[in-house]
């Protein structure tokens, strides 16, 4: 058999990454599989969110720092629970090899050259402890380890830092929990005693909203008011539980937490530190109490408001052997607003009672746990993809477990654009931004319909207007001014993909009215299509915070999509006239696309102006004054768009077809690529934001190669990452291997962790929710679509072992010269249709359940 150049590319990558994976694995007890090592030199800006979908975080740093407490119902991007320095949380290890002077040094790897200067001597939190003189950082998600070493010490530390990921399980991947393990391993002859500490002020309501500064200018929260620490020790766990007497029940930062150890002996734990002071004193007494054997005596007294608990556990390594030491911190906090005026709460908070309840009922389930997230793992990384495309699926599954998104009391999904670093980045579950990303849908499905739940039976109103940020609490989600056009269709393409990808035929009949008129909405007198010929005109609101003028192929290809997946379940529903209408619709703005938008190149945008002040979807009333807008600002025009083809990228996903003629989607993926790629941005000039600089490369937003609108839409010099992704999955489906791989690459390069950080692809916040349009690059380069409606399941024919998920089920599949074998992981999977590539066969109607295969000859 011969194989092509994608063939042997994808087969000769997998074949390394694999080597690669199983060397790592090998000197990891814990037998993690790690996609990516870090080296010391880019540590700086690591920070591994620790956290469940909708819990909050805290993250483990590249240097083995805790670092972004985020676990009070707000962002925290270097929020560290005090003014930085030597009172954040850490760990630190006790070492006394038999007949040697003991040793005590912070688990943290060295300091960064530039994080010396300061003035006052704190330029960074744990500034004057000790430290490992070597780091590097073993890298996937949602696990990390950080390696320390140092030549002067007769030992050697990983830290293990996790919490549970199933596919398809919300609630086991929204667990309230950041599971540490520190491995430490004797490097000497002799028995060694060594103790591993954690430390932590009771920070419960500080948040870092209220805070004053003091003579210095130093950043002091604020809110704290004379907490307590208690130790607890139920026979299987013990540790400090942190709570509040004086802080507001009501108030957002209320709440508890727990420090916590499963470790059966050796167990010591201090309450509180002496008090502070202008000295540091609390943690030179601990400092002081720890050094000497390892092992904590407590103080009955709470000094400070946020007293500092600490916990140790201490054992006996012997000669050139390993020991575990094993930590969680827990914790419960209620009264999440969002954007909200009233609490809007948090699912997770419905299911336990406090920090040491989710103690009891989480920590038992752990081992369970990992393991099912090791399966996940082990089964994605050693899938035959590119290394790249792994990196960024993987990593930025990171985003649906920090602040940007939130589960409210009721269980929907909701969800900021991304987050700055104190407060959410634009509320409401946008939808024209989170039409991009599909890692909810396949890897949640639940939590993708709960989403369309909320557009289409909340945002929407009587007449199909659909609100494309929905207020809270969801009584009030209706009643934005403004309805998106790519928003809008959007959302009726991601509904149809939630009820093929469910099989969930009663979710469809229910909502089919409201879908309707959804789509129909762009019908009525001064709408998107108002004289109804398949084509979006008027004045259209989107993705660019502008509102264009008149067809443009971002709209238009959100637009027959929609009309093609509403023609779809039209026909299941045997809606026949609807059906048709769309059909026609369709094949006239398709048509008209290609005959008017296609420039022999790329599709262009014909700016036109309204004919009517009316339009139902827009801010004033549904009134624009035409007077003011005879040369509109802020358009696109003749320029060549990086996501022109958005729509098209869905379609694939559904598996809808193509919205227009093949050869011009193909031409202008290439041309997106010899247009809009820049190699090096060192001579690239940009009067917005920059999130890529110097001798970087990657794809801006828009070019002009014939000549730019004076004012164009105010992002086009840009490069973000989520519209990056849809380009690049766009010319994977057209077998535009190289481009694509190149754009992930230049993507991935720039998250290197030292200029940034490799678990946050930012656009307007942190953790932006479009850079999870990343997973559909497994999808398009697996060939994987699944029908639950149709029972079909389909693969591409290139030989190799893919990776799969349909949000309620996933597995394996390789694939052979015309055979696969079918494997279910987690889950149940129902099926009579099999494909791989063009080649199908019915089979007998088949339930795989986890742990079950089948073999399938075509």
């Amino acid at each position: 058999m011969k194989l092509n150049f994608k063939q042997l590319f994808l087969f000769n990558l997998s074949f390394f990454t694999i080597l690669n994976i199983n060397w790592l694995t090998a000197q990891d007890k814990e037998d993690w599989p790690i996609l990516k090592h870090y080296d010391q030199n880019h540590l700086l800006n690591i920070a591994l969110p620790l956290g469940g979908i909708g819990t909050g975080t805290v993250s483990l740093g590249g240097r083995g720092e805790l670092r972004d407490w985020q676990i009070m119902n707000k962002p925290g991007i270097g929020f560290s629970t005090v003014t930085a320095g030597n009172n954040a949380p850490f760990f630190a290890i006790f070492m006394h090899p038999a007949g040697e002077q003991p040793i005590t040094r912070a688990l943290l790897g060295p300091l960064d050259d530039t994080e010396y200067q300061h003035y006052e001597g704190r330029p960074v939190n744990q500034h004057g402890f000790p430290r490992f003189s070597n780091a590097s950082f073993d890298a996937s998600y949602p696990v990390g380890m950080v390696n320390l070493s140092d030549p002067n010490l007769p030992l050697k530390v990983k830290i293990i830092g996790f919490n549970p990921l199933v596919p398809g399980d919300a609630d086991a991947s929204g667990l309230p929990i950041a599971v540490l393990t520190y491995q430490v391993t004797n490097l000497t002859s002799k028995p060694m005693t060594v103790s591993v500490c954690g430390s932590m002020r009771n920070f419960v309501g500080k948040d870092g909203s209220n805070y004053h500064r003091d003579w210095k200018g130093d950043f002091i929260p604020d809110g704290a008011k004379k907490n307590q620490n208690i130790f607890k020790d139920n026979g299987k766990f013990s540790g400090i539980y942190m709570y509040s007497d004086s802080v507001s029940k009501d108030d957002p930062a209320f709440g508890t937490i727990g420090l916590l150890t499963d470790e059966k002996s050796g167990v010591s734990y201090r309450r509180s530190s002496v008090a502070d002071g202008w000295v540091g004193l609390s943690t030179l007494d601990f400092w002081d109490d720890f050094s000497i054997d390892g092992e904590l005596t407590d103080k009955i007294k709470l000094n400070d408001h946020d007293p500092m608990a600490s916990l140790a556990v201490k054992k006996e390594i012997a000669p050139n052997s390993t020991e575990t030491f094993q930590f969680y911190i827990t914790w419960n906090f209620p009264n999440r607003f969002a954007w909200s005026k009233t609490v809007v709460g948090n699912y997770y908070s419905t299911k336990y009672a406090n920090a040491w309840d989710v103690a009891e009922k989480v920590i038992p389930q752990i081992p369970a746990l990992k393991q099912k997230t090791k399966l996940f793992l082990n089964a994605f990384i050693n899938s035959s993809l590119p290394l790249v495309v792994k990196e960024a699926a993987l990593f930025n599954l990171s985003t649906l477990r920090s602040q940007t998104v939130f589960r409210i009391k009721d269980g929907h999904m909701m969800a900021w654009e991304g987050v700055m670093d104190e407060f959410g980045s634009c509320k409401g579950s946008c939808t024209h931004v989170w039409n991009y990303e599909v890692a909810t849908p396949f890897l949640y499905g639940e939590l993708a319909k709960t989403m369309r739940d909320i557009e289409f039976n909340y945002a929407s109103r009587d007449n199909g207007f659909m609100a494309f940020r929905a207020d809270l609490p969801l009584s009030e989600a209706s009643k934005g001014s403004i309805a998106a056009a790519d928003g809008q269709m959007g959302t009726i393409m991601k509904f149809y993909r939630e009820w093929q990808l469910s099989g969930d035929n009663q979710f469809l009949k229910a909502n089919w009215p409201k879908v309707k008129k959804a789509l129909a909405f762009a019908w009525v007198k001064g709408g998107w299509d108002g004289d109804v010929d398949g084509v979006m005109e008027g004045c259209q609101h989107n993705t660019m915070d502008v509102e264009y003028y008149g067809p443009n192929p971002q709209m238009q290809f959100w637009y027959l999509g929609a009309l093609r997946a509403a023609e779809e379940m039209a026909k299941f529903l045997k809606d026949d006239a609807f059906a048709k209408k769309c059909n026609m619709l369709f094949k006239k703005g398709s048509a008209w696309t290609d005959a008017n938008l296609f420039n022999g190149e790329y599709y262009i945008h014909k700016i036109q102006l309204p004919t009517t002040d009316i339009f139902p979807g827009l801010r004033g009333g549904g009134k624009i004054d035409i007077n003011k807008i005879k040369n509109p600002n802020f358009q696109l025009g003749k320029g060549c768009l990086v996501d022109q083809l958005v729509g098209q990228y869905m379609a694939h996903i559904c598996g809808l077809g193509y919205l227009a003629q093949k050869e011009n989607i193909d031409t202008t993926l290439k041309s997106i690529m010899k247009y809009n790629y820049v190699a090096d941005f060192s001579s690239k000039f940009n009067n917005m934001r920059s999130f890529v600089m110097g001798n970087e490369s990657g794809l801006i937003m828009a070019s002009w190669p014939y000549g730019r609108e004076k004012v164009p839409f105010p992002y086009f010099a840009e490069s973000m990452t989520g519209f990056e992704y849809t380009a690049a999955v766009g010319m994977m489906y057209e077998g535009q291997m190289d481009n694509a791989l190149k754009c992930i690459t230049s993507i991935r390069n720039r998250f290197d962790g030292r200029k940034r950080n490799p678990y946050d692809e930012p656009e307007c916040g942190h953790h932006y929710g479009r850079a999870m349009a990343s997973w559909a690059s497994v999808l398009a380069l697996s060939g994987f679509q699944y029908s639950g409606v149709k029972g079909s399941i389909s693969f591409t024919s290139t030989p190799g072992n893919y990776f799969w998920s349909n949000g309620y089920a996933w597995g394996t599949c390789k694939v052979e010269n015309k055979k696969a074998v079918l494997t279910v992981l987690n889950g149940t999977l129902s099926f009579s249709k099999f494909s791989l590539g063009n080649i199908s066969t019915k089979v007998k109607p088949t339930i795989l359940k986890a742990g079950e295969q089948k073999e399938i000859n075509l």
